[in-house]
C-alpha cells in the first residue's frame, strides 16, 4: 500500500474544504484513513486506486498524525502534519527566483523562523502523458536552513498571510524559469478553445522536421560546448596583468547589456586590496550570480566551479566559494572569473549584496565589496546562439501534465502566478490562453474557481523619450483581461521591475501584493486593500480626457512632483505625452497639441514612468482607451 507523493511528514492540510487522500493498494483492499478524531474507508479499485475524502477540518498548529490501514495489513503513518491554508505557487523564473537571490536575501534568511509554514518544491519535469507522483521532494518547515533556496515572492506572500491570520501555510511551489503558459496549460483545453487550438496545430506541424532541427541543435552545441580552459595557462588568472584585450566592465550585469551582443566565455578580473589582519584566514568570496557556468580563481587557483551540467539553476545560483588560508596576502589580490554562457544571455549578474570577498575570523573588519568595475576579455565568441529546436518543457501541455497533474486532487487554497515574460511576444494571442490556463487548472482540480492571483509584468529595457508601442504593454493588458474570470486578482509590479534585468530583485513587495489579495478577497478582511487604481472609464470634457478608476482605496495619490506616463493621441492616433492632474476620484489629461482627445494612455511601455497610486501605497495598472477594434 502507498500513499500519494505529496503526503509526507511536516505536511499542511487545507482547512474548510474536504480533504482527499489517496494513494493504491491491491486492488479489493479496503483502505482506511484516520486523522483528526476521523476514520474514513474506501476500497481499492481493480487498478489499485484508492481515494478518501476528509470531512472539513478547523486550522490547527499542533502536530498530528495521519494514518493509513488496509486491510491487508499493510499500514503507514505521516507525522507532523497542520492544518491551515495551501497555496499552490507557479510561474516561469520570477516566481522561481530564490529567497538568497532577492534584495535583502541575507538578511531575511536568518530571520526566516517560521515553522508553521511549510514548504513543497516540486522538481523540473515534462511530460507528454499525465504524471500521477512527484519523485524526490518532501515538506518541510520553514527555517534559515531550508528557505534559501525557495521562491522568494511565495515566501514573503505566506509570511505576510500567517502575519495577519496566524495560521499554518502551506506553500507548494511548481515553477520553472523561461517557461510559456501553454507549456502550463491542459492539453484538451488548449483544444477545445478555438483561440488556443493553434498553439497545438502548430507544434504537431513542427515535429515533421524535427530529426532535421535536431540534427541543427546537435551542431549548434558542438559549436557552443566548453572545449576546455586555455586561458587559465596563459596567465588570464594570474598576479601579474595578462596579455589580452582587457577592457572596463561595470557588474553585476549581463554582458549583452554592456556591449558584448553574443553567447560565448568571458573572463573578468577584479584586483583587491586585502588589510594585512586578514592575511592567514579563510575568507568567503561571494560574487553572486553567474549566467550561465563559472569557474572561479583566487590568487591564480580555483577556489569553485558551478556548471549548468551540474545544477539546472546555475544561472540564478549565488556562488559562495571558500578562498583557503594559504592563497591570502596582505596587499594585492586577483579574482578572476571565468563564464561560460551557450545561449540566451550570459554574465555576473549578482546581485550587488551578494558580491564581497570577507573574513568571517576577522572581527569588526567590514567585507570588501565587489560590484563596481571589473576588468573583461573575451575568450570565445558563440555569435548570436539561434536555438532550432525548443526544448521538451516549452510544448504545450508538458508542465501541466508533468508539474501540475501530479499535484491534483490535493485541496488547496487557491494558486498564485508570475509568468508572462516568455509570452511577450504574443500579447494577443495571451489574452485568450492565459484565460484557458486559468480555467483548466479549476476544472482540473474539481474545487470550484478557486482563488488565482497573479503578478502583471514589473516594467524592463529601456526607457522611451516619447510615446511608443510596446509588447510588454500588451502583455499586461491581456493578464489585466483575466480579471473578468471570477476570483481572480491581480497584483501589479510596474513601480518595481529594473530597467537591465528581467528578474527584478525586489520580490517582497511582489509577495506582499499578491497576499493583500488573499487578505481581501479570499479571507475576508475588509481594512485591507486588494489593488491600486483599475482604469474603468473615459468622458471627453473639452480639450481633456476625464479617466476614471476602481479601486482608489483612500484616494488617488501622485509618488512625485507631478503625474508621469500619460499620453493622449487625437483623431490621428498619434500620441503625446500629456499633463495630468487628480481631480477628486479622477484624472484630468490634456495636452496643448491635442484640440480634440480622443484616446488615452497610461504607463504604456516596456519601462514606464508611471507614478500614480492610491493612498495605500498600491500602484495602478497601465492601460490603454484605444483597445483595438474598439469605437
Amino acid at each position: 500500500m502507498k500513499i500519494a507523493s505529496l503526503f509526507t511528514n511536516g505536511m499542511v492540510l487545507q482547512q474548510g474544504v474536504p480533504v482527499p487522500v489517496w494513494g493504491t493498494a491491491t486492488p479489493g483492499d479496503l483502505v482506511t484513513v484516520h486523522f483528526a478524531g476521523q476514520q474514513v474507508s474506501e476500497a481499492a479499485d481493480s487498478d489499485g486506486r484508492w481515494l478518501v475524502r476528509l470531512a472539513p477540518l478547523e486550522a490547527n498548529a499542533t502536530s498530528s498524525q495521519l494514518e493509513v490501514s488496509s486491510s491487508s495489513g499493510a499500514s503507514l503513518a505521516i507525522s507532523d502534519v497542520l492544518v491551515g491554508e495551501v497555496w499552490v505557487c507557479s510561474g516561469q523564473s520570477n516566481m522561481e527566483w530564490p529567497l538568497q537571490s532577492s534584495r535583502n536575501g541575507a538578511q531575511e534568511i536568518t530571520q526566516a523562523h517560521f515553522p508553521s509554514i511549510r514548504l513543497f518544491t516540486v522538481p523540473h519535469r515534462p511530460s507528454r502523458t499525465l504524471e500521477t507522483e512527484i519523485a524526490g521532494a518532501a515538506w518541510c518547515a520553514c527555517s534559515p536552513e531550508t528557505v534559501a533556496n525557495f521562491s522568494a515572492v511565495a515566501y514573503y506572500f505566506a509570511r505576510e498571510i500567517q502575519n495577519r491570520l496566524n495560521i499554518p501555510i502551506g506553500l507548494i511551489h511548481t515553477s520553472w524559469g523561461g517557461t510559456i503558459a501553454e507549456a502550463w496549460t491542459g492539453w484538451d483545453a488548449l483544444l477545445e478553445n478555438p483561440a488556443t487550438r493553434g498553439i497545438v496545430e502548430t507544434f504537431e506541424h513542427s515535429l515533421r522536421d524535427l530529426d532535421s532541427r535536431l540534427e541543427e541543435w546537435e551542431a549548434q552545441q558542438e559549436k557552443t560546448r566548453d572545449k576546455g580552459n586555455t586561458k587559465h595557462a596563459e596567465g588570464w588568472a594570474g598576479i601579474e596583468e595578462p596579455q589580452a584585450d582587457w577592457r572596463e566592465m561595470v557588474l553585476p550585469g549581463t554582458w549583452q547589456s554592456r556591449g558584448l551582443n553574443h553567447s560565448g566565455i568571458v573572463w573578468f578580473r577584479k584586483t583587491i586590496e586585502i588589510p594585512a589582519a586578514w592575511a592567514g584566514h579563510d575568507l568567503q568570496l561571494a560574487i553572486g550570480a553567474t549566467d550561465k557556468s563559472d569557474t572561479t580563481y583566487f590568487n591564480n587557483t580555483q577556489v569553485g566551479s558551478i556548471t549548468m551540467a551540474a545544477r539546472g539553476d546555475s544561472w540564478s545560483h549565488l556562488r559562495n566559494y571558500t578562498v583557503p588560508r594559504e592563497l591570502v596576502q596582505a596587499g594585492r589580490n586577483v579574482i578572476a572569473v571565468r563564464v561560460h554562457s551557450d545561449k540566451y544571455v550570459g554574465g555576473m549578474t549578482g546581485p550587488s549584496e551578494f558580491m564581497q570577498l570577507s573574513c568571517p575570523d576577522c572581527a569588526g573588519d567590514a567585507g570588501i565589496p565587489l560590484a563596481g568595475s571589473w576588468r573583461y576579455a573575451v575568450e570565445a565568441d558563440y555569435g548570436l546562439v539561434q536555438v532550432p529546436v525548443e526544448p521538451l518543457y516549452k510544448a504545450p501541455g508538458v508542465l501541466f501534465n508533468g508539474m501540475v497533474s501530479p499535484l491534483i486532487p490535493f485541496a488547496i487554497s487557491g494558486v498564485i502566478w508570475y509568468q508572462g515574460e516568455s509570452n511577450a511576444d504574443r500579447a494577443a494571442q495571451y489574452r485568450d490562453l492565459f484565460q484557458v490556463l486559468i480555467r483548466s487548472w479549476r476544472r482540473a482540480w474539481g474545487q470550484g474557481d478557486f482563488p488565482f492571483y497573479f503578478v502583471q509584468l514589473a516594467n524592463y529595457m529601456a526607457r522611451q523619450e516619447q510615446p511608443t508601442e510596446s509588447q510588454w504593454a500588451e502583455l499586461r493588458e491581456a493578464q489585466t483581461m483575466a480579471l473578468d474570470l471570477p476570483n481572480t486578482g491581480m497584483a501589479v509590479a510596474i513601480d518595481i521591475g529594473e530597467a537591465e534585468d528581467i528578474h527584478p530583485r525586489n520580490k517582497m513587495d511582489v509577495g506582499l501584493r499578491l497576499a493583500v489579495n488573499a487578505l481581501h478577497r479570499t479571507y475576508g478582511l475588509s481594512d485591507v486593500i486588494p489593488s491600486g487604481p483599475l482604469f474603468r472609464s473615459a468622458k471627453r470634457e473639452g480639450s481633456s480626457l476625464r479617466l476614471s478608476f476602481d479601486h482608489i482605496g483612500g484616494g488617488l495619490v501622485c509618488q512625485g512632483d507631478a503625474l508621469r506616463g500619460f499620453s493622449i493621441a487625437g483623431e490621428d492616433g498619434r500620441f503625446v505625452w500629456a499633463e495630468a492632474t487628480i481631480d477628486g476620484e479622477d484624472i484630468l489629461v490634456s495636452s496643448a497639441e491635442i484640440a480634440a482627445p480622443r484616446s488615452a494612455r497610461y504607463g504604456w511601455a516596456d519601462n514606464p514612468e508611471a507614478n500614480l497610486c492610491n493612498k495605500d501605497g498600491l500602484p495602478a495598472s497601465p492601460f490603454r482607451t484605444d483597445f483595438p477594434g474598439q469605437a
